[in-house]
């Protein structure tokens, strides 16, 4: 059965895709030696990579002699992986992957994907003792959410490198869900935000004068990184009509 697929450059259909079971492997490259991914760029090494699949992920190798290679998550919000020249059999473990190539000034790009991901149950209610404490404790209903969610909205949409949104543009964003927001409601929210996660000492344990700057980035960085907001989360912006966010 075939695990990975693997989608040239430019793949319209799906009579274009490459289909590979566990354990075969298919390299990549300009020469397209033994039946494998031809990218025809004078960038791209004659042989400039190696595929294996297994059954959930996949292995790469970086045949090239002096370019790194990146494997981004397209749905991990700037979440990627560098494979340096010579590293072979890397495990990639997204089930959605773009893989990258600096060719020559350009950014070349083919993606790979691994759908034969599983997941089990996480319930485990069933079992004895106290439950454990969340890692977080976020309520997806209250303001601070529709904050922090409208500041990762722009790398959540598919543009992992995105500039993060300025407190105007949070204020014109939330508007529709939360009619009296404004600038200093916005800041508020994320000062709280960053105490709430950790992100800065409180006020009676903070050195006087000390200047806490980055709030929006590490927040953005922490949230995507451990999925606190996910692009389905994105909802709590488009409220239906008359409903306003707490």
């Amino acid at each position: 059965m075939y695990s990975v697929i693997v989608v040239p450059p430019m793949c319209g259909s799906t009579e274009g895709q490459i289909r590979i079971a566990a354990g075969e492997r298919l390299t990549f490259g300009r020469a397209g030696t033994d039946g494998g991914l031809v990218i025809d760029h004078e960038g791209v090494p004659r042989v400039a990579g190696e595929i294996t699949a297994h059954r959930s992920f996949w292995l790469l190798s970086n045949l090239s002699e002096d370019q790194t290679y990146v494997v981004e998550n397209p749905e991990g919000a700037g979440e990627h992986l560098k494979i340096a020249p010579g590293r072979t059999e890397a495990p990639v473990p997204f089930e959605f992957s773009r893989v990258v190539l600096p060719a020559a000034g350009d950014l070349l790009t083919f993606d790979v994907w691994a759908p034969r991901h599983a997941f089990r149950s996480a319930d485990r209610r069933g079992l004895p003792g106290a439950a454990t404490a969340p890692a977080f404790a976020l309520d997806r209903t209250s303001r601070y959410f529709a904050v922090l969610a409208a500041l990762c909205e722009p790398r959540l949409r598919g543009e992992p490198h995105a500039s993060l949104p300025a407190v105007e543009q949070l204020v014109d964003r939330l508007r529709p869900v939360w009619p009296t927001v404004s600038r200093s409601s916005v800041y508020w929210n994320i000062d709280y935000l960053a105490l709430k996660l950790r992100l800065r000492p409180g006020p009676d344990a903070a050195e006087p004068g000390l200047r806490v700057n980055g709030k929006k980035d590490s927040l953005v960085s922490l949230a995507l990184r451990f999925d606190l907001v996910r692009e389905d989360d994105l909802v709590v912006l488009a409220a239906t009509a008359g409903e306003t966010v707490r």
